[in-house]
């Protein structure tokens, strides 16, 4: 059944109520590969509750009630679609201030846009979360939906961030554990495709891979840690598109432009934006991360 844009569009907003604690934050981070070196200082402020920092990627997983909410989106009325035609193409994060490491939010859900691409539509779902404080978070969560267009819609926007033509100020290699996805999957995504070999192999994968989120996240913490000094409260927005997969057991590089670049170890530097690319080393750097930036104050 095609999508129905307007009913789509014109759909109450569903709202959702999130509540996390420290040790949902603790496992998150660790899902990401937080925590190696075990005895880095630097580390410890990820995985330790007496100092613990939440990255801002911890909100596509805040309250374990669908993953970036993708299950409002899929069940909003006019949108009836096979899951298996369902790919989540891009993902972004405002951030209206610093997470807390324990917390209680409600969450509005709507269908912001629905975009014709011909041979596939893209829904845009929006997710606005505050608690009794206002506003933390507003989540722009992107999804394809192959054979679900022709419709006569609007194709939307397609603005690509392209790498800036010169060398990155910084590279940061993140090796990715075996069982990474097996244990990124206890945040939330217990998608089959993340661990199931038979599954990912009728999926069209050699073998099971890494949640797309998983990677979004590690790229995150990497251009705090290297360009932020670690300051997590830096963070505005972080938007990027899913441009490939990474495999448990590979290497994630990511290269990091900084505009401009912060003075070395200054947490008061100016703001300005981190354009970002990630890529699978041990298969030719193929493009996992894409259009991606990093907007910090």
């Amino acid at each position: 059944m095609p999508i129905d844009a307007a009913r789509a569009l014109a759909a109450r907003p569903r709202e959702t109520l999130l509540a996390w604690t420290p040790k949902d934050v603790l496992l998150y981070h660790l899902g990401i590969g937080a925590g190696r070196a075990a005895t880095d200082p630097d580390e410890l402020r990820y995985v330790l509750e007496d100092r613990l920092h939440v990255l801002p990627s911890f909100a596509t997983v805040a309250g374990d009630v669908g993953v970036a909410g993708v299950g409002a989106a899929l069940g909003a009325p006019g949108v009836d679609v096979d899951l298996t035609a369902v790919l989540h193409g891009a993902q972004r994060i405002a951030l209206h201030r610093p997470l807390p490491p324990a917390g209680a939010a409600t969450r509005t859900s709507r269908v912001a846009a629905v975009y014709d691409k011909g041979k596939a539509a893209v829904l845009v779902l929006r997710s606005e979360a505050a608690d009794e404080d206002g506003p933390l978070w507003t989540s722009d969560t992107q999804l394809y939906v192959r054979g679900e267009g022709g419709f006569g819609g609007e194709r939307g926007p397609s603005p690509p961030v392209p790498a800036p033509g010169r060398e990155p100020a910084h590279v940061a290699d993140r090796g990715i554990r075996a069982d990474q996805a097996l244990l990124y999957r206890l945040s939330g995504d217990a998608n089959p495709l993340h661990a199931d070999p038979e599954f990912a192999a009728l999926a069209g994968f050699e073998r099971p891979i890494l949640h797309g989120l998983c990677s979004y996240g590690i790229a995150l913490k990497a251009a705090v840690d290297t360009v932020l000094g670690g300051d997590v409260g830096r963070v505005r927005s972080y938007a990027a598109r899913f441009a490939g997969v990474v495999y448990p057991g590979e290497t994630l590089r990511i290269r990091m432009w900084p505009e401009p670049e912060p003075e070395p170890g200054s947490g008061s530097a100016g703001g300005g934006r981190i354009v970002l690319t990630a890529g699978a080393v041990e298969r030719d750097e193929a493009p996992v991360l894409a259009d991606t930036v990093i907007e910090y104050g």
